[in-house]
């Protein structure tokens, strides 16, 4: 059974973990300077800068996607600003970044907003099938954008 639920404090270890392993999925590990001590301030104190979605198949973690608020000055509100989406490989196919990104879509609706966006390597097309499958649009910067309505 395929559930994607938000992520709590008891799931730091989980949530480094993944930012871990995307990293090194795009051989950018280098490049993560976070520790868990700073995840579990900035994600789960009073005012939380980010939260996590984790995507569970038969109660073990399949994968997450972290996201944030961002304000549109254009737009005239606020939208959902997702940074990873991360599948570890034995589930991939099994429609789990589908459910992760449902799932930041039905956040995203609850809090009254009606855009997310995110950005893809251009040169990652899989990706960007799946995305425009989704029915978000990939502009030349290689920025998505979904608009919920």
């Amino acid at each position: 059974m395929l559930i994607v639920r938000e992520a709590s404090e008891k799931d730091i270890d989980t949530i480094y973990d993944l930012i871990i392993a995307i990293a090194r999925h795009h051989d950018q590990d280098q490049l993560v300077v976070t520790d868990k001590n700073e995840l579990l301030k900035s994600g789960f104190g009073d005012k939380p800068e980010f939260g996590v979605l984790l995507a569970e198949v038969d109660g073990e973690v399949a994968g997450y996607a972290s996201y944030t608020w961002n304000y549109s000055i254009w737009l005239g509100t606020s939208y959902m600003n997702i940074d990873d989406v991360f599948v570890w490989e034995v589930y991939r196919g099994q429609k789990v970044g589908e459910a992760l990104m449902k799932k930041a879509k039905s956040v995203c609706k609850l809090k009254g907003f009606e855009r997310i966006k995110w950005e893809v390597e251009q040169d990652n097309h899989l990706a960007i099938k799946f995305y425009e499958r989704l029915g978000a649009t990939v502009d030349i910067k290689g920025v998505c954008r979904w608009t919920l309505i």
